[in-house]
């Protein structure tokens, strides 16, 4: 069975998330530097099966997009174009950043472990990433 790949899309990094290969297990994998991703993501879908692509969808308060949404939409766009047969969804991403800094603190991490950015992002991707197959899959 493929996998399933969650993503934090964010201006400077993109936190990165993923199902085992029976899709009941969800873990953060990485943080790549956004300028990267498209080259990440060519080397992983070239080596690893993936059915579904799962992208935070990032909204102000009120509903309306924020900035960041139109370079998702050029993903998508890409993604669609070169991977037709992986279905690419956006999800709401509201408090997921919030939600992984407490999974963080829960989990006993130190104070200098819990300010990493990069470490935010993989835990905000796995966010998305649950609350999707949460909903969808399970």
């Amino acid at each position: 069975m493929p996998r399933i790949l969650g993503l934090d899309y964010g201006q400077k990094r993109t936190g990165i998330a993923v199902t085992d290969p029976l899709q009941i297990i969800a873990s953060g994998l990485t943080t790549v530097p956004t300028g990267q991703l498209w080259d990440w993501l060519t080397n992983y879908l070239e080596t690893e099966k993936v059915e579904r692509i799962v992208i935070g969808e990032p909204t102000h308060i009120d509903g309306t997009p924020t900035h960041v949404a139109t370079h998702i939409t050029g993903l998508i766009r890409k993604l669609n174009k070169t991977y037709p047969a992986i279905m690419v969804l956006l999800r709401d991403e509201a408090y997921s950043s919030a939600t992984a800094r407490r999974w963080i603190i829960d989990s006993g991490a130190k104070k200098k472990k819990r300010r990493q950015k990069a470490l935010v992002d993989q835990m905000a991707a796995l966010v998305i990433l649950r609350e999707y197959m949460e909903r969808e899959v399970w």
